[in-house]
């Protein structure tokens, strides 16, 4: 049974959750505060954390560096910070995902089921993943990508990004990681790179490239690869 653990000082909202998470079947732990989230981790090894920024004795960003020192158990923020900053700084120490409050409790599941996936031991193997939408199919040990059975010739630079954003599918990445990952450390501002070269992926691999199905935008964020 997945286990969740949530973080939030706010009690209707750990009690709706809690109500909520039990009422699909899965096994709930609260915290009120970081040091408590942190002594909860330790012990209850949950299989997805639900952290909120504001907490009474730390900020979220200090209980998602106290929890990347040893686990790599996805982390979803849940804030009502509107800042794109703050969003950036927790997904750039190691947040997956970011949902805004107030939210619906249908897309927080549906984000939850996403990251218990993709923390799951089974997944994508580094040197033989072969990922099919319905539109094209990405081989990363092949490095090719083909569409309606034919191949489709990609820039060095944009089978870089394309594989950064596969190798994270569903999970959002922020801009200053693409860019770090894809054009090196020195380059974390540039979002104009970003742009143009998630443009051409768009071009070549969307059905519709004004209505990106695949390559999603979160506005001052990042980008996420969907299936």
């Amino acid at each position: 049974m997945t286990r969740v653990l949530v973080v939030d000082d706010e009690p209707q909202i750990v009690r709706a959750l809690v109500i909520n998470l039990k009422a699909r079947g899965y096994e709930v732990d609260a915290a009120h505060d970081g040091a408590s989230a942190l002594e909860l981790a330790a012990a209850r090894h949950p299989d997805v954390v639900l952290l909120d920024l504001g907490l009474p004795d730390m900020d979220g960003t200090e209980v998602i560096r106290g929890l990347r020192g040893w686990t790599k158990v996805p982390i979803i923020i849940l804030s009502a910070r509107q800042n794109s900053d703050e969003k950036v700084q927790a997904l750039d120490v190691g947040a997956d995902d970011y949902v805004t409050k107030p939210f619906g409790m249908d897309e927080l599941l549906a984000r939850l089921r996403a990251a218990v996936r993709r923390g799951a031991p089974v997944g994508l193997e580094a040197e033989s993943a072969t990922v099919t939408t319905a539109s094209f199919t990405v081989d990363l040990a092949a490095k090719r990508v083909s569409r309606d059975g034919k191949d489709i010739r990609l820039t060095p630079t944009e089978w870089h990004l394309l594989e950064v954003l596969v190798r994270n599918s569903g999970r959002l990445v922020s801009q200053k990681q693409l860019l770090q990952e894809v054009w090196g450390p020195a380059y974390g501002t540039e979002s104009n790179y970003l742009r143009v070269y998630m443009a051409q992926l768009r071009r070549k691999l969307e059905v519709d490239p004004s209505a990106p199905k695949h390559f999603v935008t979160e506005p001052g964020m990042g980008y996420r690869f969907e299936l």
